[in-house]
């Protein structure tokens, strides 16, 4: 079955770039149409969409985040990667790894159904 593994280091500096991985079996990352995201849950805004990647590679994200956000893949390792760059104590949180389908878009805003998740990884951002 699909499992998806969230994977980093669990404790960055301030200013630094956080690193994270999502390894990916029972399934694809290229699989049509799915669409892999990054989501995470903060203290002070909850649940938070940051950006996704698509089966063939297409990348969006939250205009909040985008400054800051990249996300990548390795299809051969068949794994996904999100970089987030300038890290402050406010990005302090759990990490999720999700895949779902876009069904609709307009004006640029699109609704997903995001029906797998990881388990999450704690991310704490501290000196």
């Amino acid at each position: 079955q699909l499992q998806l593994q969230e994977m980093g280091p669990g404790l960055v500096k301030p200013s630094q770039t956080l690193s994270l991985t999502c390894a990916v079996t029972g399934g694809s990352i290229t699989t049509n149409y799915y669409y892999w995201s990054w989501i995470r849950q903060t203290p002070g805004k909850g649940l938070e969409w940051i950006g996704y990647i698509s089966y063939s590679g297409v990348t969006g994200y939250n205009p909040s985040l985008q400054s800051r956000a990249s996300i990548s893949r390795d299809t051969s390792l068949n794994q996904l990667t999100l970089q987030l760059n300038s890290v402050t104590p406010e990005d302090t949180g759990v990490y999720f790894c999700v895949r779902g389908e876009i069904f609709y878009c307009s004006a640029n805003v699109c609704l997903a159904d995001f029906g797998s998740w990881g388990r999450g990884t704690q991310v704490t951002v501290s000196s």
